[in-house]
Protein backbone atom coordinates (compact mmCIF):
# COMPACT_ATOMS: atom_id res chain seq x y z
CA UNK A 1 0.00 0.00 0.00
CA UNK A 2 2.92 2.39 0.75
CA UNK A 3 4.25 1.94 -2.79
CA UNK A 4 0.86 2.94 -4.20
CA UNK A 5 0.85 6.10 -2.04
CA UNK A 6 4.38 6.96 -3.11
CA UNK A 7 3.57 6.42 -6.79
CA UNK A 8 0.51 8.64 -6.53
CA UNK A 9 2.48 11.43 -4.89
CA UNK A 10 5.25 11.20 -7.47
CA UNK A 11 2.67 11.47 -10.24
CA UNK A 12 1.35 14.64 -8.64
CA UNK A 13 4.85 16.09 -8.65
CA UNK A 14 5.40 15.06 -12.26
CA UNK A 15 2.31 17.07 -13.18
CA UNK A 16 4.58 20.14 -12.95
CA UNK A 17 6.14 19.05 -16.25
CA UNK A 18 4.46 20.02 -19.54
CA UNK A 19 1.97 17.55 -20.95
CA UNK A 20 4.17 16.83 -23.99
CA UNK A 21 7.07 15.86 -21.71
CA UNK A 22 4.94 13.65 -19.48
CA UNK A 23 3.46 11.81 -22.43
CA UNK A 24 6.91 10.62 -23.50
CA UNK A 25 8.90 10.34 -20.27
CA UNK A 26 6.48 10.04 -17.32
CA UNK A 27 6.50 6.25 -17.01
CA UNK A 28 10.29 6.08 -17.33
CA UNK A 29 10.83 8.84 -14.75
CA UNK A 30 8.34 7.26 -12.38
CA UNK A 31 10.08 3.87 -12.65
CA UNK A 32 13.46 5.44 -11.82
CA UNK A 33 12.03 7.36 -8.85
CA UNK A 34 10.31 4.28 -7.41
CA UNK A 35 13.40 2.14 -7.92
CA UNK A 36 15.45 4.62 -5.90
CA UNK A 37 12.94 4.83 -3.04
CA UNK A 38 13.70 3.38 0.38
CA UNK A 39 11.76 0.34 1.63
CA UNK A 40 8.50 1.50 3.19
CA UNK A 41 8.88 5.07 1.93
CA UNK A 42 5.48 6.74 1.49
CA UNK A 43 6.41 10.33 0.60
CA UNK A 44 8.92 11.84 -1.84
CA UNK A 45 12.09 13.13 -0.21
CA UNK A 46 12.79 16.86 0.03
CA UNK A 47 15.57 16.60 -2.56
CA UNK A 48 13.26 14.81 -5.01
CA UNK A 49 10.54 17.43 -4.54
CA UNK A 50 13.01 20.27 -5.09
CA UNK A 51 14.57 18.66 -8.17
CA UNK A 52 11.27 17.66 -9.79
CA UNK A 53 9.54 20.97 -9.23
CA UNK A 54 12.54 22.98 -10.37
CA UNK A 55 13.11 20.90 -13.49
CA UNK A 56 9.40 20.87 -14.27
CA UNK A 57 9.11 24.66 -14.05
CA UNK A 58 12.18 25.10 -16.23
CA UNK A 59 10.68 22.72 -18.79
CA UNK A 60 7.42 24.69 -18.77
CA UNK A 61 9.32 27.95 -19.30
CA UNK A 62 11.17 26.44 -22.27
CA UNK A 63 7.92 25.21 -23.80
CA UNK A 64 6.26 28.57 -23.18
CA UNK A 65 9.18 30.42 -24.76
CA UNK A 66 8.99 28.19 -27.82
CA UNK A 67 5.27 28.96 -28.04
CA UNK A 68 6.01 32.69 -28.41
CA UNK A 69 8.14 31.95 -31.49
CA UNK A 70 5.14 30.64 -33.41
CA UNK A 71 4.32 32.54 -36.58
CA UNK A 72 0.89 33.45 -35.20
CA UNK A 73 2.53 35.46 -32.38
CA UNK A 74 4.74 37.28 -34.89
CA UNK A 75 1.73 38.05 -37.09
CA UNK A 76 -0.31 39.27 -34.12
CA UNK A 77 2.59 41.41 -32.91
CA UNK A 78 3.00 43.03 -36.34
CA UNK A 79 -0.69 43.94 -36.48
CA UNK A 80 -0.84 45.03 -32.84
CA UNK A 81 2.18 47.28 -33.23
CA UNK A 82 0.60 49.11 -36.14
CA UNK A 83 -2.86 49.21 -34.55
CA UNK A 84 -1.64 50.68 -31.25
CA UNK A 85 0.68 53.15 -33.03
CA UNK A 86 -2.26 54.43 -35.08
CA UNK A 87 -4.39 54.78 -31.93
CA UNK A 88 -1.62 56.67 -30.12
CA UNK A 89 -1.16 58.93 -33.16
CA UNK A 90 -4.89 59.66 -33.07
CA UNK A 91 -4.73 60.48 -29.35
CA UNK A 92 -1.76 62.79 -29.91
CA UNK A 93 -3.46 64.39 -32.92
CA UNK A 94 -6.62 65.05 -30.93
CA UNK A 95 -4.62 66.69 -28.13
CA UNK A 96 -2.79 68.85 -30.67
CA UNK A 97 -6.02 69.94 -32.37
CA UNK A 98 -7.49 70.88 -29.00
CA UNK A 99 -4.52 73.22 -28.51
CA UNK A 100 -4.73 74.69 -32.02
CA UNK A 101 -8.52 75.11 -32.31
CA UNK A 102 -10.33 77.37 -29.88
CA UNK A 103 -13.81 76.07 -29.10
CA UNK A 104 -16.47 78.82 -29.57
CA UNK A 105 -18.25 77.52 -26.46
CA UNK A 106 -15.33 78.58 -24.23
CA UNK A 107 -15.69 81.93 -22.48
CA UNK A 108 -13.18 84.65 -23.45
CA UNK A 109 -9.89 84.22 -21.67
CA UNK A 110 -10.19 80.46 -21.41
CA UNK A 111 -8.39 79.68 -24.67
CA UNK A 112 -5.31 77.50 -24.45
CA UNK A 113 -1.84 78.97 -24.83
CA UNK A 114 -1.22 76.76 -27.87
CA UNK A 115 0.77 73.57 -28.36
CA UNK A 116 4.31 73.27 -27.09
CA UNK A 117 7.26 71.31 -28.47
CA UNK A 118 6.21 68.14 -26.64
CA UNK A 119 2.80 68.16 -28.35
CA UNK A 120 4.42 68.40 -31.79
CA UNK A 121 7.02 65.73 -30.97
CA UNK A 122 4.28 63.43 -29.73
CA UNK A 123 2.46 63.63 -33.05
CA UNK A 124 5.64 63.49 -35.14
CA UNK A 125 6.98 60.50 -33.20
CA UNK A 126 3.92 58.27 -33.62
CA UNK A 127 3.46 59.43 -37.20
CA UNK A 128 7.04 58.29 -37.77
CA UNK A 129 6.29 54.92 -36.17
CA UNK A 130 3.26 54.35 -38.41
CA UNK A 131 5.17 55.42 -41.51
CA UNK A 132 8.13 53.18 -40.68
CA UNK A 133 5.81 50.19 -40.21
CA UNK A 134 4.08 50.77 -43.53
CA UNK A 135 7.39 51.29 -45.36
CA UNK A 136 8.86 48.16 -43.78
CA UNK A 137 11.47 49.72 -41.49
CA UNK A 138 10.53 47.62 -38.49
CA UNK A 139 13.61 48.42 -36.39
CA UNK A 140 13.17 52.14 -37.01
CA UNK A 141 9.55 51.84 -35.90
CA UNK A 142 10.54 49.89 -32.77
CA UNK A 143 13.29 52.41 -31.94
CA UNK A 144 10.92 55.37 -32.26
CA UNK A 145 8.32 53.60 -30.13
CA UNK A 146 10.81 52.84 -27.36
CA UNK A 147 12.04 56.45 -27.56
CA UNK A 148 8.45 57.51 -26.97
CA UNK A 149 8.21 55.27 -23.91
CA UNK A 150 11.47 56.65 -22.48
CA UNK A 151 10.38 60.21 -23.25
CA UNK A 152 7.11 59.64 -21.42
CA UNK A 153 9.03 58.38 -18.42
CA UNK A 154 11.39 61.35 -18.43
CA UNK A 155 8.50 63.84 -18.57
CA UNK A 156 5.97 62.22 -16.26
CA UNK A 157 7.95 60.20 -13.71
CA UNK A 158 9.21 63.30 -11.82
CA UNK A 159 5.57 64.06 -10.92
CA UNK A 160 5.18 60.75 -9.06
CA UNK A 161 5.56 62.40 -5.65
CA UNK A 162 3.92 65.80 -6.17
CA UNK A 163 1.13 64.85 -8.63
CA UNK A 164 0.51 61.07 -8.51
CA UNK A 165 -3.05 61.48 -9.86
CA UNK A 166 -1.69 62.80 -13.15
CA UNK A 167 0.82 59.95 -13.34
CA UNK A 168 -1.83 57.30 -12.67
CA UNK A 169 -4.19 58.82 -15.24
CA UNK A 170 -1.43 58.61 -17.84
CA UNK A 171 -0.50 54.99 -17.09
CA UNK A 172 -2.93 53.41 -19.64
CA UNK A 173 -1.41 55.57 -22.38
CA UNK A 174 2.07 54.51 -21.26
CA UNK A 175 0.92 50.89 -21.30
CA UNK A 176 -0.27 51.34 -24.89
CA UNK A 177 3.13 52.77 -25.84
CA UNK A 178 4.91 49.83 -24.20
CA UNK A 179 2.63 47.37 -26.04
CA UNK A 180 3.38 49.08 -29.35
CA UNK A 181 7.13 49.12 -28.74
CA UNK A 182 7.25 45.51 -27.53
CA UNK A 183 5.08 44.28 -30.41
CA UNK A 184 7.23 46.06 -33.00
CA UNK A 185 10.37 44.55 -31.44
CA UNK A 186 9.15 41.00 -32.16
CA UNK A 187 11.05 39.70 -35.24
CA UNK A 188 8.85 39.60 -38.34
CA UNK A 189 9.29 39.74 -42.08
CA UNK A 190 9.26 43.05 -43.93
CA UNK A 191 5.83 44.70 -44.06
CA UNK A 192 4.32 41.70 -42.29
CA UNK A 193 1.44 43.79 -40.92
CA UNK A 194 0.34 44.72 -44.43
CA UNK A 195 0.53 41.10 -45.58
CA UNK A 196 -1.53 39.85 -42.63
CA UNK A 197 -4.13 42.61 -42.80
CA UNK A 198 -4.59 42.97 -46.52
CA UNK A 199 -5.54 46.23 -48.20
CA UNK A 200 -9.12 46.44 -46.92
CA UNK A 201 -8.35 45.87 -43.24
CA UNK A 202 -5.29 48.13 -43.43
CA UNK A 203 -7.36 51.00 -44.81
CA UNK A 204 -9.96 50.47 -42.07
CA UNK A 205 -7.34 50.58 -39.29
CA UNK A 206 -5.64 53.67 -40.72
CA UNK A 207 -8.60 55.70 -41.96
CA UNK A 208 -11.05 55.03 -39.12
CA UNK A 209 -8.96 56.95 -36.51
CA UNK A 210 -8.49 59.76 -39.04
CA UNK A 211 -12.26 59.96 -39.46
CA UNK A 212 -12.76 60.00 -35.70
CA UNK A 213 -10.29 62.86 -35.24
CA UNK A 214 -11.94 64.75 -38.10
CA UNK A 215 -15.36 64.35 -36.47
CA UNK A 216 -14.10 65.52 -33.09
CA UNK A 217 -12.32 68.46 -34.71
CA UNK A 218 -15.47 69.43 -36.61
CA UNK A 219 -17.46 69.20 -33.39
CA UNK A 220 -15.01 71.49 -31.62
CA UNK A 221 -15.12 74.07 -34.42
CA UNK A 222 -18.93 73.98 -34.64
CA UNK A 223 -19.67 73.95 -30.93
CA UNK A 224 -22.25 76.57 -29.80
CA UNK A 225 -20.88 80.08 -29.30
CA UNK A 226 -20.59 81.39 -25.76
CA UNK A 227 -23.00 84.22 -24.95
CA UNK A 228 -21.97 86.76 -22.30
CA UNK A 229 -25.57 87.64 -21.41
CA UNK A 230 -27.46 84.39 -21.56
CA UNK A 231 -24.54 82.01 -21.31
CA UNK A 232 -24.74 79.06 -23.65
CA UNK A 233 -27.32 76.32 -23.92
CA UNK A 234 -26.18 73.10 -25.56
CA UNK A 235 -26.11 69.34 -25.21
CA UNK A 236 -22.95 67.63 -24.00
CA UNK A 237 -22.12 63.92 -24.13
CA UNK A 238 -18.61 62.85 -23.11
CA UNK A 239 -17.12 66.08 -24.42
CA UNK A 240 -19.21 66.20 -27.62
CA UNK A 241 -21.04 69.53 -27.73
CA UNK A 242 -23.89 70.57 -30.04
CA UNK A 243 -26.94 72.80 -30.01
CA UNK A 244 -29.34 69.84 -30.15
CA UNK A 245 -29.45 66.27 -28.94
CA UNK A 246 -29.92 65.00 -32.50
CA UNK A 247 -26.64 66.52 -33.65
CA UNK A 248 -24.84 65.01 -30.65
CA UNK A 249 -26.12 61.55 -31.54
CA UNK A 250 -25.11 62.03 -35.18
CA UNK A 251 -21.56 62.68 -34.01
CA UNK A 252 -21.75 59.62 -31.75
CA UNK A 253 -23.03 57.49 -34.63
CA UNK A 254 -20.13 58.59 -36.82
CA UNK A 255 -17.61 57.75 -34.11
CA UNK A 256 -19.30 54.38 -33.50
CA UNK A 257 -19.14 53.48 -37.20
CA UNK A 258 -15.42 54.30 -37.32
CA UNK A 259 -14.74 52.27 -34.18
CA UNK A 260 -16.80 49.38 -35.54
CA UNK A 261 -14.75 49.38 -38.74
CA UNK A 262 -11.58 48.88 -36.67
CA UNK A 263 -13.18 46.10 -34.62
CA UNK A 264 -14.36 44.29 -37.76
CA UNK A 265 -10.91 44.59 -39.32
CA UNK A 266 -9.39 42.75 -36.34
CA UNK A 267 -12.30 40.34 -35.84
CA UNK A 268 -12.05 39.03 -39.41
CA UNK A 269 -8.43 37.92 -39.01
CA UNK A 270 -7.63 34.25 -38.45
CA UNK A 271 -8.64 33.01 -34.97
CA UNK A 272 -5.01 32.32 -33.98
CA UNK A 273 -3.92 35.88 -34.76
CA UNK A 274 -7.11 37.42 -33.38
CA UNK A 275 -6.74 35.67 -30.02
CA UNK A 276 -3.16 36.86 -29.64
CA UNK A 277 -4.04 40.45 -30.49
CA UNK A 278 -6.63 40.37 -27.71
CA UNK A 279 -4.03 38.95 -25.30
CA UNK A 280 -1.63 41.78 -26.17
CA UNK A 281 -4.28 44.44 -25.60
CA UNK A 282 -5.80 42.93 -22.44
CA UNK A 283 -3.08 44.32 -20.10
CA UNK A 284 -4.05 47.88 -21.04
CA UNK A 285 -7.73 47.15 -20.40
CA UNK A 286 -6.90 45.46 -17.08
CA UNK A 287 -4.78 48.43 -15.98
CA UNK A 288 -7.53 50.91 -16.87
CA UNK A 289 -10.08 48.77 -15.00
CA UNK A 290 -7.90 48.65 -11.88
CA UNK A 291 -7.42 52.42 -11.96
CA UNK A 292 -11.16 53.07 -12.39
CA UNK A 293 -12.22 50.58 -9.72
CA UNK A 294 -9.56 49.78 -7.15
CA UNK A 295 -8.16 53.33 -7.09
CA UNK A 296 -11.45 55.20 -7.39
CA UNK A 297 -11.51 55.94 -3.65
CA UNK A 298 -7.92 57.19 -3.72
CA UNK A 299 -8.68 59.55 -6.62
CA UNK A 300 -11.71 60.94 -4.80
CA UNK A 301 -9.74 61.44 -1.59
CA UNK A 302 -6.94 63.20 -3.44
CA UNK A 303 -9.42 65.60 -5.05
CA UNK A 304 -11.16 66.52 -1.79
CA UNK A 305 -8.31 66.45 0.75
CA UNK A 306 -6.63 69.55 -0.64
CA UNK A 307 -3.20 67.90 -0.67
CA UNK A 308 -1.48 65.00 -2.34
CA UNK A 309 -2.35 61.57 -0.95
CA UNK A 310 0.60 59.29 -1.79
CA UNK A 311 0.03 55.77 -3.01
CA UNK A 312 1.19 53.02 -0.68
CA UNK A 313 3.74 50.45 -1.98
CA UNK A 314 1.03 47.80 -2.36
CA UNK A 315 -0.93 50.09 -4.70
CA UNK A 316 2.15 50.81 -6.81
CA UNK A 317 2.91 47.09 -6.94
CA UNK A 318 -0.64 46.42 -8.13
CA UNK A 319 -0.29 49.00 -10.90
CA UNK A 320 3.06 47.57 -12.00
CA UNK A 321 2.09 43.89 -11.89
CA UNK A 322 -1.45 43.91 -13.27
CA UNK A 323 -0.33 44.28 -16.91
CA UNK A 324 2.32 41.50 -17.08
CA UNK A 325 0.20 39.11 -15.00
CA UNK A 326 -2.78 39.70 -17.30
CA UNK A 327 -0.65 39.07 -20.38
CA UNK A 328 0.82 35.82 -19.02
CA UNK A 329 -2.61 34.60 -17.94
CA UNK A 330 -4.06 35.40 -21.35
CA UNK A 331 -1.19 33.66 -23.16
CA UNK A 332 -1.68 30.57 -20.99
CA UNK A 333 -5.42 30.49 -21.68
CA UNK A 334 -4.83 30.81 -25.43
CA UNK A 335 -2.31 27.99 -25.33
CA UNK A 336 -4.65 25.70 -23.40
CA UNK A 337 -7.60 26.48 -25.64
CA UNK A 338 -5.65 25.79 -28.81
CA UNK A 339 -4.21 22.60 -27.34
CA UNK A 340 -7.75 21.47 -26.51
CA UNK A 341 -8.94 22.32 -30.02
CA UNK A 342 -5.99 20.41 -31.49
CA UNK A 343 -6.77 17.32 -29.42
CA UNK A 344 -10.44 17.50 -30.40
CA UNK A 345 -9.45 17.76 -34.07
CA UNK A 346 -7.14 14.75 -33.72
CA UNK A 347 -9.96 12.75 -32.14
CA UNK A 348 -12.35 13.65 -34.95
CA UNK A 349 -9.78 12.69 -37.57
CA UNK A 350 -9.23 9.36 -35.83
CA UNK A 351 -12.98 8.71 -35.80
CA UNK A 352 -13.21 9.44 -39.53
CA UNK A 353 -10.32 7.12 -40.35
CA UNK A 354 -11.71 4.25 -38.28
CA UNK A 355 -13.64 1.78 -40.52
CA UNK A 356 -17.38 1.60 -40.00
CA UNK A 357 -18.50 -1.05 -37.53
CA UNK A 358 -15.15 -1.30 -35.72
Amino acid sequence: MSSDDLERRYRRLLAVYPWEHRRVYEDEMLAVLLAGARPGQRRPGAADVRNLVGAGLRARLRVGARGFTESSWADAAAVTGLLVAVVLLAIAGKALLDQLIRAPSLPPGFASSGPDLVDWLHVAGWAGVCTAVLVGWRWVAAGLAWAGVLGWGALVAPHTSDNPTYVVDMLPQLALAVVAAAALTVPASRRRAIVVLGVGRLLALVLAPVAMIALLGANRVNSPTFDFVDGVSYQVLYGIEASSELVVWLYVAGLAVAALAMVIAVATLTPEVRRRIVVMLLPVAALALVIDSALAGWVTSTMHMGHTVPLVPAQWAMLVLVAPVTFLAGALLVRRREETLRMVALGRNADREQPMGQ
